[in-house]
């Protein structure tokens, strides 16, 4: 017999039998009270999920304040600011920190060939032979068995 046959089989030799209000198919059968959480028509989450946590709020608290010695100015004002001043002075980071949040993070183009589903095709498109991606799989399986041999041996040593 073929696995996923005999699978099948086991499985249906092994389903539990269905609760007397469900069907067959493991729904509940209509009418049921004794399958529901909650009431019907009201959420089971009535206040939903919180908007902000305490860290973000202790936060907001933080930056809206007055900065010392800083005249009439927040302290999220001199963060940007001294943000701006990094950027102008050649700071790729800032600069990028400071694109992504006034103009949101750019999407990223993805190269998808769905037409080549062959592995076979993708190693001959990328230049590579069957045997350079036989010998690659086998080299990182090995990597893989040995850095699990080098754990478990390790592991060993420090029970004892």
């Amino acid at each position: 017999m073929y696995p996923e046959f005999q699978w099948r089989v086991f499985m249906a030799t092994k389903r539990k039998k269905q609760a007397g209000n469900r069907r067959r198919n493991g729904q509940f059968a209509p009418g049921n009270k004794a399958g529901r959480k909650f009431q019907q028509g009201k959420s089971g989450n009535p206040s939903g999920r919180p908007r902000r946590t305490k860290l973000c709020e202790a936060l907001i608290a933080q930056l809206a304040e007055i900065a010392h010695g800083a005249g009439e100015e927040t302290v999220a004002e001199q963060i940007a600011q001294a943000l701006i001043k990094q950027a102008l002075k050649g700071n790729v980071l800032a600069a990028r920190e400071i694109a992504d949040r006034t103009e949101g993070k750019p999407r990223q183009a993805l190269d998808v060939d769905l037409n080549m589903t062959d592995w076979r095709q993708l190693a001959e498109a990328h230049g590579l032979s069957v045997d350079d991606v036989f010998s690659e799989a086998k080299r990182i399986i090995e990597s893989i068995e040995s850095a699990a041999a080098e754990r478990d041996s390790s592991g060993d040593s420090t029970e004892s």
